[in-house]
């Protein structure tokens, strides 16, 4: 089984790349983020006709999730529940599996902008409420899979600089510390359970040849819970994508599942 991740950066524009990517990739489930449109335009359509089902939590203009899945998404929660949050950050559904149901949880993280700054206190808020909400996922479901966009480089291999980019927004100590509670609840990152090469980063800046340069960061992840660690076999960033024409700026991330 393999599930993956990828922050599209405008479905409306990238929808081509991705209905591209899942002929070229198949896997069985995909989770989007900065959908960046509406669900009234969200293309339930295309998808279907690609052979995949579709849950949606659209915004205009900005931020938005989707959970696409090649078996029928079950006991959907869309935002964080018991926080309130005018933004649509977090799809969660359940997949029918061959091994039983498996809950996908899909992000997209607050950036947070700057340490000091009202967004990044609202970054701290919402990780936190995020924290609370999935103690109590963990009770309920022992597969569980938390993918996305997390804008944060958990260590400083995450980042191409993390001496120049210490304590500045994704690297500050309290970003670093989230990501580790999250962890601590029984989650495992699945792409540091591999020797992985060196300079392995999933979001390249459009600026200054980001990408040409691999000045990048390690900012989408998937974590496993402690049921699903012992069948993972792979975990990728497929840097492919962002060698398109209007690329997004992050790459797909894929879990395999045996």
């Amino acid at each position: 089984m393999k599930l993956a991740t990828w922050n599209i950066n405008s479905l409306a524009v990238r929808l081509p790349q991705v209905l591209d990517w899942l002929a070229a990739n198949p896997v069985d489930a995909l989770g989007l983020q900065e959908l960046k449109l509406v669900d009234e335009k969200f293309p339930f359509d295309a998808l279907k006709e690609a052979g995949y089902h579709a849950a949606a939590f659209g915004q205009k203009t900005y931020n938005g999730v989707a959970i696409l899945s090649r078996t029928p998404i079950t006991d959907v929660v869309r935002n964080i529940p018991q926080h309130t949050d005018d933004q649509s950050r977090v799809i969660a559904g359940t997949l029918d599996t061959p091994d039983g149901p498996l809950r996908l949880v899909n992000c997209y993280f607050v950036n947070g902008q700057a340490p000091g700054t009202e967004k990044f206190a609202y970054k701290m808020r919402w990780l936190e409420a995020l924290h609370r909400w999935l103690q109590e996922e963990l009770k309920v479901h022992r597969r569980l899979v938390l993918l996305g966009d997390f804008n944060v480089a958990p260590e400083d291999r995450d980042s191409y600089d993390p001496v120049g980019l210490k304590d500045t927004i994704h690297h500050t100590v309290e970003e670093r510390q989230h990501f580790q509670a999250l962890l601590q609840l029984g989650l495992t990152d699945a792409f540091r359970l591999f020797d992985q090469p060196e300079k392995s980063y999933s979001w390249w800046d459009y600026r200054m040849l980001g990408f040409q340069k691999n000045r990048g960061l390690r900012i989408d992840h998937i974590l496993v819970s402690e049921a699903l660690r012992g069948r993972v076999i792979a975990c990728q960033i497929d840097r492919l994508p962002r060698k398109n024409p209007q690329p997004s700026d992050h790459a797909p991330v894929v879990l395999t599942l045996g």
